[in-house]
């Protein structure tokens, strides 16, 4: 009964982090959506993620556009900062958020109509300048909320629930990230958790304009056989580039195994893991050869899911623009208004 409010009270053996939060703490609204829905699984990871990471809510700003995708922050992190803006305007304001309080962490979603129609040139960019965010798109080749027409997305051939054939070819919204200089670049599938909550929580780790292309089948409109969207069509076709796990910062781990081999390591807390060392002809820091990769790929009829590419050392919209180390909305008086004689120097230098 998606009316009725989630109940307040939590089980006193709950697992809590460092901060004393559960899970249900990061979690939000009951969802509306469709039974089913990979956006449902999408938010799952995030407020998974956030608990693992120890993440304080209050310091998380949540942004959004329209459609499915859009409706999701209602149900995840239910304690945050959060803006619902308009059709393909979320990477604008939250660019303006960003440059007025660089302290918050920013997690902007939206939807493959969202951002690759309406919103393509504001996706184009936020990636362009570097904007420090986590951009998930929500991926499932359908506009759902008008009935299930084909998305920007929706691969050249595949068939509509209604039985019509898509004549366009697809925008690649992962290609596009790559060319225009995003720091960080990934691809994941809803219905892969081991995946999709590492990945997330290394992009919400980055220091620069970290995108996530998450395909999300729409169990309504694009998840029969003619879709390239649906679960069974992702699962039979993903290729997984990696092996992902994140790490926080503690004293060095060394370890020394053979490429394609897996280990066992002791972590610092005395957990297991174990590591996937990758063939040495994948470098996640090569962004050419990850554009290469992918489009090879695509032509084998695969779907590339992991971490495809990562800048080990992101600049971001600040480093670029120079601002104070002080988010400018704690900026006082005296130094947003430093008087008329400066300003004079500054008016004579511009002549």
């Amino acid at each position: 009964m998606t009316f009725l409010s989630k109940p307040k009270l939590h089980h006193p053996k709950l697992l809590r982090n460092n901060l004393g939060h559960t899970r249900r703490d990061y979690e939000g609204a009951i969802s509306t959506l469709c039974a089913g829905c990979g956006h449902d699984s999408i938010s799952a990871a995030i407020v998974r993620a956030c608990f693992d990471l120890e993440l304080p809510p209050h310091r998380i700003a949540k942004l959004s556009g329209i459609g499915c995708s859009s409706k999701t922050p209602t149900y995840f992190l239910g304690a945050s900062h959060g803006f619902n803006s308009v059709h393909g305007r979320m990477p604008s304001v939250l660019t303006g958020a960003n440059l007025a309080n660089r302290d918050l962490i920013y997690l902007g979603v939206s939807g493959d109509g969202d951002s690759a129609s309406i919103g393509l040139g504001q996706f184009a960019h936020a990636m362009r300048r570097g904007v420090n965010m986590v951009y998930i798109v929500e991926n499932n080749g359908v506009y759902g909320l008008t009935k299930g027409q084909f998305s920007a997305t929706s691969d050249k051939g595949a068939v509509s629930k209604r039985g019509l054939e898509n004549s366009d070819e697809a925008i690649d919204l992962v290609g596009m990230a790559l060319q225009l200089g995003a720091t960080f670049v990934g691809r994941s599938f809803s219905g892969d958790k081991t995946q999709l909550v590492p990945l997330i929580e290394a992009a919400l780790r980055h220091e620069g304009a970290a995108f996530i292309d998450c395909i999300s089948p729409c169990v309504a409109f694009n998840n029969h056989g003619g879709s390239t969207k649906s679960f069974d069509y992702v699962r039979e076709h993903n290729a997984a580039v990696n092996y992902l796990d994140v790490v926080p910062d503690r004293p060095e781990i060394t370890l020394d195994c053979s490429p394609g081999s897996v280990a066992s390591v002791t972590q610092h807390d005395g957990s297991l893991l174990q590591l996937r060392k990758l063939n040495s002809d994948y470098n996640m820091h090569d962004r050419i050869s990850a554009l290469t990769f992918m489009q090879q790929r695509h032509a084998s009829g695969e779907i590339v899911t992991g971490l495809l590419y990562v800048d080990p050392n992101p600049r971001d919209l600040h480093a670029h623009l120079q601002t104070s180390d002080q988010p400018l909305n704690e900026l006082q008086d005296d130094t947003l208004v430093p008087g008329s004689p400066l300003l004079a120097r500054i008016n004579a230098g511009l002549r």
